[in-house]
């Protein structure tokens, strides 16, 4: 993420488009992935993807029971997110020494995942919760923990640069450019010139 800093956030209904899809983004340029546990169709994806598609890391996101935490890990997911912070969830985690990105969306969230041991902290829903100010906000009082922010939630091309150019700031998630409608349509060349047009902007 820290390379990269940009995560295309993955809902997929048909797990048998979840290679196709791996490769576009790898086409493009990107080698993470995360696949998000809103469908039923995750799992498999995520397996298909480690199997299939080594170059690949993958992170399981909207990770919100414990139970599916071990089940990301053992379908080959090299980490985890969730859009909120349950200290039981990231004790599991912990337990399984699987990374795990905790979600916060106000100040006690984030010292109590500081206290948890999470450096890494998704911001989210991030426009709604008041965008890239309200993270150089938090910078002020807890910049010197170290603290690195990974916003989500209403991501574009056109306010994606707002947050990279923060500080704390470590990468961005979105899923402009890996949108459903293209993943249905099996629209595999789109995909992969967004993803390097997204590419482009991030690392300018």
């Amino acid at each position: 993420m820290d390379r990269n800093r940009l995560i295309p956030v993955v809902v997929i209904d048909d797990a048998a488009k979840a290679v196709d899809l791996a490769g576009a983004l790898l086409e493009g340029g990107l080698d993470v992935i995360e696949i998000t546990f809103r469908t039923a169709a995750a799992p498999e994806a995520i397996q298909r993807i480690a199997k299939e598609c080594p170059k690949m890391v993958i992170g399981a996101g909207t990770l919100l029971e414990p139970d599916q935490v071990k089940q990301a890990s053992d379908c080959g997911a090299r980490f985890g997110l969730s859009p909120g912070l349950d200290p039981h969830i990231v004790g599991i985690a912990s337990e399984i020494e699987f990374d795990f990105i905790p979600g916060i969306a106000i100040p006690s969230e984030v010292q109590s995942a500081l206290k948890l041991g999470c450096k890494v902290q998704k911001f989210f829903p991030a426009e709604q919760m008041g965008g890239a100010a309200f993270i150089k906000a938090l910078e002020g009082p807890y910049a010197h923990t170290g603290v690195r922010f990974v916003p989500t939630g209403g991501l574009n091309a056109d306010n994606v640069a707002s947050y990279l150019a923060i500080k704390s700031v470590m990468a961005v998630g979105g899923s402009w450019f890996v949108d459903k409608k293209y993943i249905n349509a099996n629209d595999w060349a789109t995909i992969t010139r967004l993803t390097r047009e997204a590419l482009q902007q991030v690392r300018n």
